[in-house]
């Protein structure tokens, strides 16, 4: 089971980080040992003094597929969730400043928390979507899907030209701006439409 993150593809979080919009979608992987499902609590390492949230729509892989059709692309997920794409930003920094890959700044372990998948038919129009996060019980970051650069049938369709897609892998499709730090105590709440799909702490 793979999952594969999408980077940059919402405007505003681009800016907020100084770079361009992407001509074509951005991706990387992460472990499958990066997922916490169930609400159950991250633990954060003493690598990093410096994670950060990143609050994202999860789509479910649910048929093989390679060089799929953007134009039969919805036929590939039927469920979708809300996660969370934790970086250790000090690291990221770091491996960028000299050239190194940065897999360990996204893939360690627990790095992407995972909420409850509920059918993509629950929603009047995916394409307008609310999301977000809450720390302690303060909004953090929200985002609405019609900001995507890159639709979801367009990312199901590009990233199956490199890999072939596999029931259950999962695809995070990019944050929104307002990015911030995560710290020991803290109580994360993210939703789609107002439906708490994941809620967990981070000790």
């Amino acid at each position: 089971m793979k999952v594969i993150c999408i980077g940059r593809n919402y405007l505003e979080h681009a800016r907020e980080f100084n770079n361009e919009a992407p001509e074509n979608p951005i991706f990387f992987l992460k472990p499958d040992t990066s997922i916490i499902i169930r609400n159950r609590p991250f633990f954060y390492p003493d690598f990093s003094d410096e994670i950060q949230y990143e609050t994202e729509i999860v789509l479910k892989i649910n048929r093989l597929g390679k060089n799929i059709d953007p134009r039969f692309a919805h036929r590939y997920y039927r469920e979708i969730s809300v996660g969370i794409d934790l970086t250790a930003r000090d690291l990221q920094r770091e491996c960028k400043e000299n050239g190194w890959p940065w897999e360990i700044s996204k893939g360690f372990e627990g790095s992407a928390p995972l909420g409850k998948f509920i059918s993509k038919d629950h929603f009047e129009n995916i394409r307008q979507l609310d999301f977000g996060l809450e720390i302690n019980g303060q909004e953090v970051q929200k985002g609405n899907t019609r900001d995507l650069i890159f639709s979801f049938e367009h990312l199901i369709a590009y990233v199956s030209r490199f890999f072939t897609l596999k029931m259950g892998d999962l695809i995070y499709t990019g944050t929104p701006a307002g990015v911030g730090p995560v710290h020991v105590g803290d109580h994360l709440r993210a939703y789609i439409e107002e439906k708490t799909l994941l809620d967990f702490r981070i000790k």
